[in-house]
């Protein structure tokens, strides 16, 4: 029986993150052809040869979000391999950890970049390939602080929260256009970004604690939304988040 994104596309940047490898997996699991992009080419040429392996026909390329010109790269690159675009998952992210007054401008302006208008990029330069397909997906990786304060992490929660707005304008404009657009917003996940936090911290961390179900997710709990987005079982949703917590922003 064909897998549930069998003769779709996909492209995924951050490709080689704790979310982002668990993606790819499952989507080749589900029959996707993928392009796998990150800032770390080795990473992600590791990446698509483990998927390769697996008999699903892989892409890897590095990929900056925050530049225009790489990502009209990465895409005219899609267009001459696969001929195609179905679903593009915007995953790559950095975050940082003060507040207002500490945050400098160096630290607000890389966050941003990379976070808010690296998505953005994505959406754009990729729009007229996703068009094209007319039944397409973009999934955009927002978080739980794209929701709720938490008191730090200014220039990240900025972003998100960009993210989540900019999700829903859009799905507003490409509605009747064949491309559906919405917004993961992971919790607390088990990631490199911030496995050294709870490595110290453990299960006392504040926001694990914070939690209905008093642990941190894993990638792979999240990547089914991924799929369920991506995949035409999702026909009739756009313009909303899917929130992957345990619970976190339910009190």
């Amino acid at each position: 029986m064909p897998g549930r994104l069998a003769g779709k596309v996909a492209l995924i940047t951050g490709a080689t993150g704790g979310i982002g490898q668990a993606t790819a997996e499952l989507f080749a699991h589900e029959d996707a052809h993928l392009v796998v992009t990150d800032i770390a080419q080795d990473a992600a040429r590791e990446l698509a040869a483990r998927l390769k392996a697996t008999g699903t026909e892989v892409l890897a390329a590095r990929l900056d979000v925050s530049s225009s010109e790489n990502w009209r790269e990465i895409i005219e690159l899609t267009r001459q391999r696969f001929g195609r675009l179905d679903v593009l998952v915007n995953l790559a992210g950095i975050v940082d950890w003060p507040g207002v007054e500490d945050t400098t401008q160096d630290s607000w302006d890389r966050v941003i970049a990379i976070n808010q208008t690296g998505t953005w990029l994505g959406m754009k330069t990729a729009m007229p390939l996703l068009r094209a397909s007319g039944n397409a997906s973009v999934i955009n990786t927002s978080s739980v602080l794209g929701l709720v304060g938490s008191g730090a992490a200014a220039a990240y929660q900025a972003s998100k929260g960009a993210v989540r707005l900019l999700t829903k304008t859009a799905a507003v404009e490409y509605a009747t256009r064949g491309v559906r657009i919405n917004s993961v917003h992971p919790g607390v996940i088990a990631t490199p970004m911030i496995q050294e936090l709870l490595d110290e911290q453990g299960d006392q961390q504040p926001d694990i604690m914070r939690t209905p179900m008093r642990r941190a997710g894993s990638p792979a709990e999240v990547a089914p939304t991924m799929l369920f987005l991506a995949s035409d079982e999702s026909s009739f949703v756009t313009g909303t988040e899917l929130i992957v917590d345990g619970g976190l922003t339910a009190h």
